[in-house]
C-alpha cells in the first residue's frame, strides 16, 4: 500500500453523538473484555436520535455513527489500490481510484448498523450486562450510497465456479495480535447486492466512514461493511478469520428493530397534542407495521408511515399522544418485517451483547406548564 496511515481526530459534537471507549465492542476469547479495549483508537460515537427529528430519510453525514477497531487511517486516493485475488478468480487484478469511476455505477440506498447496537439494554432491561461498548439504539444510520456493484469488481477478475468466500481486508492499523480487519461473505453475497462505495450522502467517503471506498452490505451487521478496502481474496474453501470467530461469530442479518427521535428521559407537555416520530427496520426485508404503546405495553396503537418500504433500511413512522396525566411514562416500539418477525418484549442473552432485539423501553416525563 502507497498510501499513508495516520490518526484522524474528529471533534464530535455533544449535542449529536454520545461518546463510546474505543473499542469497548471487542471482547477476548474467554468473552470477557479484550485486554486492551480501552486502549485503542480514536473513539467510537453513537448517534443522538433526538438528533434525527426534523430530517430527512438519510442520515446526514455529520451524525452518522462512528465505530472502528483501531484508529481512522489518512489515504492517499491517488496512490491508493483495490487488489483482487486468490484461488476463486482466474487472474488477479488491481484497481486505482479513478479506475472505480469510470466503472458502472449504482446508487443504493442502505443502512449500516453495529452488531452491538442496543447492547446497554441487556443490562438496563433484563438485569444481565453484556461486555463491550454500551450502545444505546444510536449505533445504525442510513445514507445513500454510491459505488460500483461488487460483483462487477469480481466479474473483472473472472471468478471461478468452487469459488465459496469473499474475504475482504481494511487499511486501519492490524488489531492486538489478530492483524487487520478482515472478514469473509459468501460468494452469493459478494454477487447479489453488496456495492464497493467511494460516496456517501452525495460527496466522497469522509475518512471516518471509510475513504477512499468501503463495502456496504445491506441487511448484514456493519463489521461486513468493510471500511478502508484494500484488498480482496477469493477463496475456493470456507474462511476462518478473528472476526467471525473470535469476535462477530454467528453474526449476519441484522434483526428487527424501532427506535423514537426522542430525547432519552425527554419532557413533555400535559395535554398538548403531541406528534411522536420514530423509525424501524430489519435486516432480513421491509417493515410492514409499527405498533406504539404509551402505558409500558399494557395497549398498542398502530403507528402511520408513509413513503418507500425499503428493504436493507428503515420505515419513518409517526402517531398521535395526548399525555394526559403527569409524572414518569413509558414509551415503546414495536415493528413487524415482511419475513413476519415482530420485535419481541425480552432478548435471548447474547455473551457478546449481539443483536438486542426486544422492544426498548423510552422513558419520558410528562410536566404540568
Amino acid at each position: 500500500m502507497r498510501g499513508t496511515l495516520g490518526a484522524v481526530v474528529k471533534p464530535l459534537p455533544d449535542q449529536l453523538f454520545i461518546r463510546h471507549a474505543a473499542d469497548a465492542d471487542s471482547v477476548g476469547e474467554d468473552g470477557g473484555p479484550s485486554s486492551r479495549a480501552l486502549a485503542l483508537g480514536s473513539g467510537n460515537a453513537e448517534m443522538r436520535w433526538e438528533s434525527m427529528a426534523g430530517q430527512g430519510y438519510h442520515t446526514p453525514t455529520d451524525r452518522f455513527f462512528v465505530r472502528h477497531h483501531t484508529f481512522t487511517p489518512r489515504l492517499d486516493a491517488a496512490t491508493w489500490r483495490l487488489r483482487v485475488h486468490g484461488r476463486g478468480v482466474r487472474r488477479q487484478v488491481e484497481f486505482g481510484y479513478d479506475d472505480l469511476l469510470r466503472m458502472p455505477a449504482r446508487t443504493l440506498d442502505a443502512a449500516i448498523e453495529c452488531a452491538g447496537n442496543g447492547r446497554r439494554f441487556y443490562a438496563t432491561q433484563q438485569g444481565t450486562a453484556a461486555p463491550g461498548a454500551q450502545w444505546g439504539l444510536g449505533a445504525i444510520g442510513v445514507a445513500r450510497w454510491r459505488g460500483v456493484p461488487l460483483s462487477e469488481v469480481l466479474r473483472e477478475a473472472g471468478v471461478r465456479d468452487e469459488a465459496v468466500d469473499v474475504v475482504a481486508c481494511g487499511l486501519d492499523a492490524p488489531f492486538e495480535r489478530y492483524g487487520r480487519v478482515r472478514r469473509p461473505l459468501p460468494v452469493w453475497k459478494a454477487m447479489d447486492d453488496v456495492l464497493v462505495a467511494y460516496e456517501m450522502n452525495g460527496e466522497p467517503l469522509p475518512p471516518d466512514h471509510g475513504f477512499p471506498a468501503r463495502l456496504v452490505v445491506p441487511g448484514w451487521a456493519g463489521i461486513a461493511s468493510i471500511k478502508w478496502l484494500g484488498d480482496i481474496e477469493v477463496c475456493t474453501t470456507t474462511v476462518l478469520t478473528p472476526w467471525n470467530t473470535v469476535f462477530y461469530r454467528g453474526v449476519a442479518r441484522q434483526p428487527v428493530k424501532s427506535a423514537f427521535e426522542l430525547a432519552w428521559d425527554a419532557r413533555v407537555q400535559l395535554g398538548e397534542p403531541l406528534v411522536l416520530r420514530g423509525r424501524s427496520w430489519s435486516g432480513r426485508g421491509r417493515i410492514v407495521r409499527v405498533e406504539v404503546s404509551f402505558d409500558g405495553g399494557w395497549s398498542w396503537r398502530d403507528a402511520d408511515h408513509r413513503g418507500h418500504h425499503l428493504v436493507g433500511a428503515w420505515l419513518p413512522w409517526h402517531v398521535m399522544w395526548v399525555p394526559d396525566h403527569p409524572g414518569p411514562h413509558v414509551l415503546m416500539a414495536r415493528a413487524t418485517d415482511a419475513s413476519g418477525v415482530t420485535q419481541p418484549l425480552v432478548t435471548p442473552w447474547h455473551p457478546a451483547g449481539y443483536h438486542f432485539d426486544a422492544v426498548v423501553q423510552h422513558p419520558i416525563y410528562v410536566v404540568r406548564g
